[in-house]
């Protein structure tokens, strides 16, 4: 051939590069024999997979050894607003019909409140029980704590003429102050039968009155006749009755003295709001003077529950969140 032989470029289909061998494990479908036995649950498993300090020694040379984060402690579920941890102690015991461990939950450190919200996720405070939690519409007793550290001293009266449960007793028990308590009908033996409108305590001698009256007759205190519980918080004679009974308070405190008023709202849908607090702290005003108004909030379990919630959405009301605490002084002479 004559013709000069020309360079043709031949297209060729690139070849895909071979998958190369990797050394990953084998799968559990490839594993020869069957597996090994593993014995317990798969949460004890994945709780075994990082043992306690003194089963791993940390610290120590051993290759696993790492120190330990606050991550490995077991968190359990508490009361809302806290996260309660395992105290030191014996090992928690099992719940023969759940098979659950029951964990003892530590509660916050008890502190002096410096706002004017108050918050504590328990009716108690500490190891122990304050008042009684049969009792229906029970003190918070963190908020009687927070009011004698504030405004008391050892060895100061603190009087309660409506007592309860005897909360305020059991709080003056344990900060050394010397505690009185009243009531139309004594929950306890060391509660005095008496009226909050004449409680035999002399004049100008209690350091701190705490009072926690009725919001109104939704709650039945008592069968007694005097009882200022059975009157409704849309009847002025709740009122009536309640000024006769800030003026006993105002009585028995010493000049400088303090009182702490404990109320709520009242709320019905059909007869909407009742102003309780208001309606009491003018009536503590005639003769106090004010020092501050506390809110406290309120962790009663129909809050979280869904019907109610769901009923205050529907209906365009609002359930009582928190609690009053107006802190009055008796002017010294």
């Amino acid at each position: 051939m004559g013709a000069e032989t020309k360079n043709i470029r031949v297209a060729t289909t690139p070849q895909k590069p071979r998958m190369q061998r990797c050394d990953m494990p084998r799968r559990m479908t490839d594993r020869k024999g069957p597996p090994p036995p593993r014995e317990g649950t798969p949460r004890k498993l994945a709780a075994d997979r990082w043992e306690k300090p003194a089963q791993r020694g940390w610290g120590t040379e051993s290759p696993r050894a790492r120190p330990p984060t606050r991550n490995d402690a077991p968190r359990q579920e508490g009361p809302r607003g806290y996260e309660g941890r395992r105290q030191d102690g014996p090992a928690p015991r099992m719940d023969g019909q759940r098979g659950k461990q029951v964990v003892r939950l530590s509660k916050p450190p008890l502190l002096i409140q410096p706002t004017t919200l108050w918050d504590y996720p328990s009716q108690h405070y500490g190891e122990g029980m304050q008042g009684d939690q049969r009792y229906v519409g029970a003190t918070p007793s963190y908020v009687i704590w927070n009011m004698i550290q504030r405004y008391t001293k050892e060895g100061d009266t603190v009087v309660d003429p409506m007592g309860g449960s005897g909360t305020t007793l059991d709080v003056c028990k344990d900060t050394n102050r010397k505690g009185l308590a009243f009531d139309v009908s004594p929950f306890r033996p060391d509660i005095t039968q008496a009226d909050a409108r004449k409680v035999p305590v002399p004049t100008g001698t209690a350091q701190l009155v705490f009072i926690d009256p009725p919001y109104g007759d939704h709650i039945h205190y008592s069968d007694d006749a005097r009882c200022i519980g059975k009157l409704s918080a849309y009847d002025p004679r709740f009122y009536q009755e309640m000024g006769k009974v800030l003026d006993e308070c105002t009585r028995m405190l010493a000049p400088g003295g303090h009182l702490g008023l404990y109320c709520c709202d009242y709320f019905e849908k059909k007869k909407g709001l009742a102003a309780v607090g208001f309606e009491l702290f003018a009536l503590a005003l005639r003769k106090l003077r004010p020092v501050d108004i506390v809110s406290v909030t309120r962790h009663h379990k129909t809050l979280a529950q869904g019907n109610y919630r769901k009923a205050a959405e529907e209906g365009n009301f609002f359930l009582r969140g928190f609690n009053y605490l107006f802190i009055l002084q008796k002017p010294a002479k």
